[in-house]
Formats: structure tokens, C-alpha cells, sequence
């Protein structure tokens, strides 16, 4: 029953923001304005105050890394498997392996990861974020460039470009300068501290009002067999494996294994259809992805919550 409070809440507010942009109580200013609200100025508030005042567990960075990112490659080497076998394109692959690893950790797994587990997860919930876009970005960027393996555009300038994208990401921005913040030891005068922690508080909730209000642009039709391998190896595949790396290959701390296990299983996020209309390919699956796997993730998320939370007693 606990998984359940801690998760429904959360996805209440998800459907909050669908209803309010179906039910037109949104114009489409202010639903622009919503989302670019919480990811560029509550949810990087609510980041660099964490990175700079959490009291940060000892975390052994490399393990965490090695749990997540672990079940990251095993889950991206089994969607291209998939992918051969479906009898799909080499840059097709990609964007199926894609959709298949990049999680909405931000929005979602955030506030949910917070709700469950509290502001001991901060450390481990921080170095997931701090390498996630960069990693998985990077990665997409070079097997589609020897994939497509097109003259007009070598890999180091596709590359060059994705890191002048991140590096005007507000989340890697507000990471970047939380952890230096944190490394002057001057901490936050009360006033700013207050500011900040006003704007936090406020990142959750808008973050998944925004992801509601996100998920109305995204359709479930189309390409149904990429979506659905999409969906079970997203929501089932990478948590098990991650947990397996996490409690027993690597055996991290429980705060640490919870929090990989947990931002494995969240479903398919906005930035996997961003990097599908990139290149235009299978974007009608990678959008049936990102709405059909945040609908599955009601039903997945309490077990795997109840999973991680048995754990911690």
C-alpha cells in the first residue's frame, strides 16, 4: 500500500496536466511556458540546491555508474539484437536502442525518486544526472554517424554539435555549478538558500504537471512492434537488470541500489523523440513509446517502488 501512495500522487498530477491541456484550461502559450518553467528554472533551482546543502553519503561514484550504465549497455546490445531481428535499418537500430534506454529521469524519475526514497538518494540521484545526457547522447550520436556514415557531416563535428547542445542544458548547468558551488564550502546565505528552496519546492509538482501536459502532444499509433519492444525492454528489461548489477553483482549500498533500480524503470522520455526526429526515423514508434510506456509505468513503477522500499527495512 505504501508503493501505491508514493506513486499514484505523482501520476495524479501527470494526468492533471493532460486533462487541463485536453479540457483546453491551458492556452497553448501557457502550456509552452509550464514546461519551459520546470526544465529550465525549478527543476535546475531544485538540483543545485540539493548538489550544494545534501548531505551526501560515502558513494563509491564508479559503482554507480557501473550499476546504471551497466544495465544501460546490456538493454541498448539487446535492442539492436532486436532490432536484426525485426529485420530493421542499421540507423533505424539506434533509434529503437534509443527509445529502449533514455528514461524520462528528470521529470519523472526525480520527484518519484525523491517521494520514495527522500534527500539521502541526492548523492547517487546526482551522479546519474551529471553524465546521463551527455553519455547516452554521445553514444547515439556516433553509432548513428557510422550507421548513416554520411560525407556531409563527419562524427567529431555531429559530436561537437551535441556538446554545444548540452552544454546549454539548464539541468547540466545547474549541476556544473552546484558541485563547484559545493567545492568553495561557502554554502548558501539564508536569503538565497530560501529563494532556491521556494523554487524547489515548486520543481516536482511542475515537473510532472509539465510531463502531462507534454504527453498530450504524443500519440500511440504506428509501428507497433518497435513501440512495444520499446516499452518492455524500457520498463522491464533494464530494472531487472539493474537491480541484479546493483544488490547483488556490485552490491551497492540499498539508498544507492534503490536509486538505480528506480531510474531504470522510468519509461521512455521526451529526449528519445527528440533524438528520433532528429533523423527522422521511427518516430511514430518512439512517441508511442514515450505515452504507451508512461501509461504502463502506473502499473509497473508501485511493484518495482514496493521492490526497493522492502529492501531499505
Amino acid at each position: 500500500m505504501s508503493a501505491v501512495l508514493i506513486v499514484v500522487p505523482v501520476f495524479a498530477l501527470i494526468a492533471a496536466g493532460y486533462a487541463a491541456v485536453a479540457l483546453r484550461f491551458i492556452s497553448p502559450t501557457a502550456h509552452k511556458g509550464i514546461s519551459e518553467f520546470a526544465f529550465s528554472i525549478a527543476i535546475p533551482a531544485l538540483l543545485f540546491r540539493i548538489v550544494v546543502v545534501a548531505e551526501f553519503p560515502a558513494v563509491n561514484a564508479f559503482a554507480v555508474w557501473g550499476a546504471y550504465y551497466g544495465a544501460t549497455a546490456a538493454t541498448w546490445i539487446v535492442a539492436l539484437l532486436a532490432s536484426s531481428v525485426l529485420r530493421q535499418s542499421r540507423p533505424d537500430g539506434v533509434v529503437l536502442a534509443i527509445g529502449s534506454i533514455y528514461g524520462n529521469i528528470v521529470m519523472l524519475g526525480l520527484p518519484l525518486t525523491l517521494s520514495a526514497l527522500g534527500s539521502q538518494a541526492a548523492g547517487s540521484m546526482a551522479l546519474i544526472l551529471s553524465v546521463n545526457t551527455p553519455l547516452l547522447w554521445l553514444c547515439g550520436t556516433l553509432q548513428m554517424a557510422w550507421a548513416e556514415r554520411k560525407p556531409s557531416e563527419s562524427a567529431p563535428l555531429l559530436v561537437l554539435r551535441a556538446v554545444r547542445e548540452i552544454a546549454r542544458n539548464p539541468i547540466m548547468l545547474a549541476l556544473g555549478f552546484g558541485f563547484l558551488w559545493r567545492l568553495t564550502g561557502l554554502g548558501l546565505h539564508p536569503v538565497a538558500d530560501k529563494t532556491l528552496e521556494l523554487l524547489a519546492q515548486a520543481g516536482s509538482p511542475t515537473a510532472l504537471i509539465a510531463l502531462g501536459i507534454n504527453l498530450f502532444g504524443f500519440k500511440i499509433k504506428g509501428q507497433a512492434v518497435a513501440m512495444a519492444v520499446m516499452c518492455a525492454l524500457k520498463l522491464l528489461a533494464m530494472p531487472a537488470i539493474a537491480a541484479i548489477l546493483a544488490f547483488y553483482v556490485l552490491a551497492l549500498p540499498p539508498i544507492s541500489a534503490a536509486v538505480v533500480v528506480l531510474f531504470a524503470a522510468m519509461p521512455t522520455g521526451a529526449n528519445a523523440y527528440i533524438f528520433s526526429a532528429q533523423y527522422g526515423r521511427l518516430t511514430e514508434a518512439v512517441s508511442g513509446a514515450v505515452a504507451l510506456g508512461t501509461v504502463l509505468a502506473a502499473v509497473t513503477l508501485p511493484v518495482i517502488v514496493a521492490f526497493v522500499t522492502v529492501t531499505l527495512r
